[in-house]
């Protein structure tokens, strides 16, 4: 593996990537910088976006007449005034009637705005039919600055890959349209460990914000298990079940935390409780299952797109254990956001909330995915590593129930040694997941369960999980194996390292494995896969710019492959299929990790 260490220099100023930049020097405030004081965002509305379907003229959100349907906002769980939860920022949806003022185009105005965290979080939409940003800034309590660039995806034709929420109708002073309607959270990096004390709007008058807050940093939590939403694809029906998930801990801690995401979807779904325990045997608890609670409630409704943190909760996490997450659905639901390779035999009760019940007895089918929950944190520890990865990552054709996913591998290793922080292992891989483009398209019921693309999924999957403290992307093969070029993947993979650097994580790249012999990895696509491992271990970590590029390298092409044929995977590597490697193949990968590495 090639590791370049970093200076302690200043980081330079990012240009635009796909959503987000900051200049992380921070510079002295000048006088007239804030000649104008400060207000809430609410002050400053001056634009109406939500009608009442009955009185569509009574909202012009893009100049054109057009609005946003106020009813379909209410179907969402978007209702006035709520606070919703996303990428970890909770956002106000504002309290507005239809037809009142209830956004503001961004024309530079200070905006009052408190708070310390890792970033800005923005509700946004762009109007004028292309994405369109601008550059602000962030003023503190100790009198420094710092600048972000802030773009927003226009309203109607951005991409549904990136999207917070898409709503199904326009509004239009001549009727209304079945297309889509687009809100977008963005994130941008500030200053950690300083006050937020107002932000500086760009100047953009096509860039629309509803709502914008600091997110916290998650001091005090690490991420312990995590799992990306894959696609919003048809379920049961359940209708008053109980769902009990397995998942296994890499960290653990003196409590625990939980995470539920309604990611991709139309309508808002109710959890009526939920419990934690820890696994016995299948879907038996080791001892009574204990109750989370959500904002001191039982239960929580998530909006669409939207996501649910339970309440801390003084609860022993074994390392390197099974949990069981049991959670009452008494609606009925024909579809939900998954997590669709878990590897795990997970399990669904009969009629009734059986959260409570550490029998297996209620517990009557299974399933292996992994629905609506998309994470654990425990209390303390060092902070996590996030692998953003496909199919090898997410453990396909690994041995089933036997966590043997190369991250799981990983987290066992950091777990047995002292010389470096004992850090969570997040695996956010998704199988047959790309760098470039979504194989699910981001919205609407599915069968396709290979995610958004990596670039549309990097801040929700990457950037806003729990203490994230350095990132590993492995990724490229099924670009390559569907017609990018080598090109095209060191472009994304550029952008992938910018996107993180720019936040103050480390970021390291894993060369591509072989994959000789599989239908689709033909000679020529192994000379693209060549191409881009060579760039990755020549120029992914550039010597002329330690402030670019990935942080170091992971030689995962040399770990698997045959010597003899170096175009295919080792044959004690190879799970059968030629593409994916099998438990010992895994174990490989694992153990081609310097530890070291992680450290940031």
């Amino acid at each position: 593996m090639r590791r370049v260490e970093r200076g302690a220099g200043v980081r330079r100023c990012w240009g635009p990537a796909l959503v987000l930049a900051l200049c992380a020097t921070l510079v002295p405030l000048s006088s007239t910088a804030q000649a104008t004081e400060p207000l809430p965002l609410t002050r400053y509305f001056d634009n109406t976006a939500v009608s009442d379907d009955a009185h569509p003229g009574d909202a012009d959100f893009d100049g054109s007449g057009a609005s946003v349907s106020a009813q379909d906002l209410t179907a969402a769980g978007w209702t006035r005034g709520r606070t919703l939860t996303v990428q970890g920022a909770r956002l106000t949806w504002p309290f507005r009637e239809p037809g009142e003022p209830d956004n503001v185009r961004a024309a530079g105005q200070p905006v009052r705005v408190r708070g310390q965290g890792d970033a800005l979080a923005f509700l946004v939409a762009g109007t004028g039919g292309a994405d369109v940003s601008g550059a602000g800034t962030v003023s503190y309590t100790d009198g420094t600055q710092s600048s972000y660039r802030l773009s927003a995806p226009d309203w109607r034709t951005g991409s549904l890959g990136a999207k917070t929420v898409a709503l199904p109708h326009v509004n239009t002073p001549a009727g209304q349209l079945a297309e889509k309607a687009r809100l977008y959270v963005v994130t941008v990096p500030i200053a950690r460990g300083h006050q937020v004390d107002s932000v500086r709007l760009p100047y953009a008058p096509d860039l629309h914000v509803f709502a914008l807050s600091v997110r916290p940093d998650p001091a005090g939590w690490t991420g312990s298990w995590a799992a990306p939403t894959s696609t919003y694809a048809t379920v049961g029906p359940w209708t008053d079940r109980t769902l009990r998930l397995v998942v296994h801990t890499s960290a653990g801690g003196p409590r625990v935390r939980v995470r539920f995401d309604n990611t991709f979807a139309s309508a808002p779904v109710r959890i009526g409780s939920a419990t934690v325990a820890v696994q016995a045997a299948g879907a038996t608890a080791s001892g009574t299952p204990v109750p989370l609670a959500f904002r001191g409630a039982r239960g929580t409704e998530l909006p669409a797109g939207a996501q649910a943190f339970s309440d801390p909760l003084d609860f022993v996490v074994p390392a390197d254990a099974n949990l069981l997450v049991s959670f009452h659905l008494p609606g009925t639901v024909t579809a939900a956001p998954l997590h669709r390779l878990a590897q795990q035999r997970s399990y669904v009760s009969e009629p009734g909330d059986h959260t409570a019940d550490g029998s297996p007895a209620p517990y009557t089918s299974t399933l292996t995915t992994w629905p609506l929950l998309t994470g654990v944190d425990v209390g303390d520890g060092p902070g996590s590593v996030v692998v953003l990865g496909d199919s090898i990552t997410d453990g396909e054709r690994s041995t089933l129930d036997a966590n043997r996913r190369w991250p799981d591998v990983l987290a066992d290793r950091l777990l047995a040694q002292s010389a470096v922080p004992r850090y969570g292992v997040l695996n956010q891989g998704i199988a047959a997941n790309r760098v470039l483009t979504d194989r699910y398209p981001g919205d609407g019921v599915s069968a396709d369960s290979g995610g958004v693309s990596a670039l549309h999924r990097l801040d929700r999957d990457v950037l806003a999980q729990t203490s994230a403290r350095t990132a590993i992307v492995f990724q490229g093969v099924n670009d390559l194996r569907t017609g990018a070029s080598a090109e095209d993947v060191i472009a994304g993979l550029r952008e992938l390292a910018e996107r993180v650097r720019a936040r103050g994580t480390r970021v390291l790249v894993a060369t591509i494995g072989p994959c000789g012999g599989e239908a689709r990895c033909t000679s020529a696509v192994d000379g693209q896969r060549v191409a881009v491992n060579t760039w990755i271990r020549e120029e992914a970590v550039p010597d002329a710019d330690p402030d670019s590029g990935f942080d170091g390298v992971l030689d995962f092409d040399a770990a698997l492959r045959d010597p003899a044929q170096p175009a295919r995977l080792l044959a004690a590597h190879d799970s059968g299929d030629h593409l994916h490697p099998g438990d010992a193949g895994l174990a490989a990968l694992a153990g081609a990790v310097e530890l070291g590495a992680l450290v940031p």
